[in-house]
């Protein structure tokens, strides 16, 4: 690879991260302030799980139409589109008052953030592709910086008393010009060659679903309580333990800076123990994390709960796609692809789950559910082995004699 070319694809994997941690610093931004979007808009306990649940399915459908949208422009064309547009559906959630402007608002920014998921892993595969290792796990952690980065600036917000259209609006003006910049230096056909449409070439290969169901169960499970922490742990801290809004952010703030360590020790761990009891003792810890924080007396209990949650839960989703990938080491980016898929499902069910048990008894139960769904990856942990099943291989012979 020659050296301009080495640059270029060097530019292209910071602009790139970059765009996953604004990505990560708007949804931070949108999730850690849902107790000021329901006073703002009157928003009742019982129509929230339906408001939140109508962004994950407005996201797959983005990510759908996006996929189709790109086979006639590229990834790249619309990363740079969707992406401000994110940023700007954040400040009209921010400006509205009335239950129909917050409709308009979250639905453009699930559809968005469906095409804005889809193109940022489209061009973190591709240039995984040309750099012929893995570099994805890097992406998702610019993510949970940009996570903690956004709880942090809304713990601001809340201490100041700045408001949402002060909070949102001035979030846009910073993280708009940021994307505009980024997006200059995107990868495209010169940094990416063929390497996006060979991805999609295999991602859309068959392989069989029978191999995959135990890691798609662990991917949903995981998700679901992604989902709980993300939409209902700010919420919990100030309606349940009466904690102050900007100490209340703290509990995601917790949750992805555990992410982000763990994730930066994670490879260390398993490369140590083996992914198996990696997986069991993050389920584990992740569900302890749970009952701390459902059980807590006050602010800083449940702060720690969710904390211990987020180091259990860091290595379990990274190490599903790692697991699908050494099913079908030939076919390992549809099983990503179809893993990836079950992101949604666990967005879907997560945030209805919690708030409809919230809303007939109380959040110390509703986060009950999350946390049995999460101890029962534990059974499912002997799937994470390195070597693959002679069953899966067998599929995977199958498979490929019939492509």
């Amino acid at each position: 690879m020659r050296a301009e070319t080495t640059g270029r694809l060097k530019q292209a994997r910071a602009a790139l991260a970059v765009s996953f941690l604004l990505q990560g610093t708007t949804f931070a931004l949108l999730v850690t302030c849902i107790p000021e979007i329901q006073d703002r808009y009157g928003l009742s306990d019982s129509l929230l799980p339906v408001f939140l649940a109508a962004v994950p399915i407005l996201a797959g459908v983005g990510s759908i139409t996006s996929e189709w949208v790109v086979k006639r422009t590229t990834a790249r064309g619309v990363l740079r589109v969707v992406q401000p547009a994110v940023c700007a559906a954040l400040a009209l959630a921010g400006f509205g008052d009335r239950l129909w402007a917050l409709a308009l608002a979250l639905g453009l920014f699930g559809l968005l953030v469906g095409a804005l998921d889809a193109s940022m892993n489209m061009l973190g595969v591709g240039l995984q592709h040309r750099y012929g290792r893995s570099i994805m796990l890097g992406f998702h952690a610019a993510f949970s910086l940009g996570g903690i980065l956004g709880a942090a600036v809304a713990g601001l917000g809340a201490h100041y008393h700045l408001g949402l259209p002060t909070l949102f609006g001035g979030a846009a003006v910073v993280l708009i010009p940021a994307a505009l910049v980024a997006g200059r230096w995107f990868a495209g056909p010169a940094e990416l060659g063929d390497a996006v449409r060979e991805a999609a070439e295999a991602a859309a290969r068959s392989i069989p679903w029978k191999p995959l169901l135990p890691l798609c169960l662990a991917m949903a499970f995981a998700y679901i309580a992604d989902a709980s922490v993300s939409n209902y742990s700010v919420k919990y801290l100030t309606d349940g333990l009466n904690s102050p809004e900007d100490l209340a952010k703290l509990s995601y703030l917790g949750y992805m800076v555990a992410m982000l360590l763990g994730r930066a020790l994670g490879d260390r761990a398993v490369q140590r123990f083996g992914a198996v009891p990696v997986v069991r003792g993050g389920a584990l810890l992740a569900a302890a994390g749970f009952a701390v924080a459902a059980a807590a007396p006050g602010t800083w209990a449940g702060i720690l709960g969710f904390t211990l949650l987020g180091f259990g839960i860091c290595a379990i989703i990274p190490q599903v796609f790692a697991a699908g990938g050494r099913l079908f080491p030939h076919d390992s980016d549809a099983a990503v692809a179809r893993l990836n898929l079950f992101n949604y499902v666990g967005f879907l069910i997560g945030s209805p789950l919690v708030g409809a048990i919230a809303d007939a008894s109380s959040y110390r139960w509703a986060f009950l559910a999350p946390m049995v769904l999460i101890l029962a990856i534990v059974p499912l942990g002997g799937y994470f082995a390195p070597e693959p099943t002679a069953a899966g291989r067998d599929e995977e012979r199958a498979a490929q004699s019939v492509a």
